[in-house]
């Protein structure tokens, strides 16, 4: 069975919030006068939370592929 279609809404949301967090990065990186501490929290946490993101991700479209479309029924 094809599941595509099923699978785009997944990925372009975590595509989206993956690229929200790297551009807080980025732009956190860059600004001069931020503490050495801040910055390095501000890449951290971002990093953190993307790579939360994606798997997450992952692990919806294994649901989805594995024919568990609707997660509400299991409760």
């Amino acid at each position: 069975m094809n599941h595509g279609k099923k699978m785009i809404a997944p990925i372009i949301i975590t595509v989206l919030i993956v690229l929200y967090y790297l551009g807080i990065m980025a732009l956190f990186c860059f600004t001069p006068g931020i503490p050495f501490y801040a910055k390095l929290l501000m890449i951290i946490i971002p990093l953190i939370v993307s790579g939360l993101m994606i798997g997450v991700c992952i692990s919806r479209i294994k649901e989805i592929q594995g024919g568990e479309e609707d997660d509400l029924s299991k409760y």
